[in-house]
């Protein structure tokens, strides 16, 4: 998949997609449907992506909490794994911001990108204070000779699937449940950082990941796995600040089941698949120890029923 950050000056090989248009944060069961209605409509066109970076949510209020579910680079890989053939990632700036919802069609869709055809939900806004709709996308759509799909929400029996559900779940502790919407384990991508290595000391050494701009979600322990060279490995994680070592920052603890390596430094992926407990503190570290052993236990036994059940 190739990626581009500007919709000027774009190599002849970069134009001419059926492009599906959205923040796709997440990359979810609704925007993987976006995704096949645009190759679904123009199937003889390379399969593309508008969306945008910094998520414009970010650029007007870098004030909120993180909120993100995928970072550019794991909203890269998702839509690679669903068969994007081009991503345009545009750099997302005071001056993207000020570009009318009729420039942005004229000059970013027709004009830059060139796009054969559309495809978006119904409720895609954008331009200069939202100020387009997929109406006044359809009119000029037309009049420059590109496709437009529209594309029904997708939902289930608890209604749409959208992003803003799937924060919800994950922040109220229900891994399976954003899984089942994301048609894929939520999972967190970072570099393996120093922590203080008291993991160590009691027999838990961990992988510490910052959680940086992701959504932090419900702090508690998990049951999670990565790759690690290639090779599924499975161990027992912690959202949270550790109140039992007077944490204040919040991060991603994990503790990988039979590994050995050196991660420092490593970008690592981590899948939350199960909810175990909810985070607390404990009068002693011995007490900790116990209840991680506990943990452990738990994880491996949830982790190693999906395995079994997996064809």
């Amino acid at each position: 998949m190739k990626i581009f950050d500007d919709w000027r000056r774009l190599p002849v090989a970069a134009r001419g997609a059926s492009v599906a248009l959205g923040n796709f944060d997440g990359v979810h069961l609704g925007h993987a449907a976006v995704l096949r209605a645009a190759h679904a409509a123009r199937p003889d066109a390379p399969r593309a992506v508008l969306t945008f970076e910094p998520h414009p949510r970010e650029f007007f209020r870098p004030q909120d909490p993180p909120f993100r579910l995928t970072l550019a680079a794991e909203r890269a890989a998702a839509l690679a794994a669903l068969g994007v053939d081009i991503l345009y990632q545009l750099a997302f700036d005071a001056n993207l911001s000020h570009i009318s919802a009729e420039a942005f069609i004229a000059e970013v869709l027709h004009e830059g990108i060139g796009a054969v055809h559309l495809a978006c939900g119904g409720d895609f806004a954008f331009g200069h204070r939202r100020g387009g709709d997929v109406s006044l996308l359809a009119v000029h759509a037309e009049t420059l000779g590109m496709g437009l799909t529209i594309v029904p929400a997708v939902a289930d029996t608890q209604g749409p699937i959208s992003t803003t559900r799937i924060r919800r779940l994950l922040q109220d502790g229900y891994p399976e449940r954003a899984a089942a919407l994301l048609g894929r384990p939520y999972a967190i991508r970072g570099e393996v950082m120093h922590g203080d290595a008291r993991g160590r000391t009691i027999g838990f050494p961990t992988a510490n990941i910052p959680l940086g701009r992701h959504l932090e979600p419900g702090r508690g322990v998990y049951a999670v796995t990565a790759s690690i060279g290639g090779t599924v490995v499975k161990g027992v994680a912690n959202v949270g600040l550790r109140p039992t070592v007077r944490g204040t920052e919040s991060r991603l603890e994990v503790h990988f089941f039979d590994v050995e390596a050196d991660l420092y430094g490593q970008e690592l992926t981590i899948a939350l698949h199960h909810f175990i407990r909810e985070e607390r503190k404990f009068d002693s570290f011995a007490a900790l120890k116990d209840q991680i052993a506990a943990d452990a236990m738990r994880a491996r036994t949830l982790l190693d029923a999906a395995s079994s059940s997996t064809p």
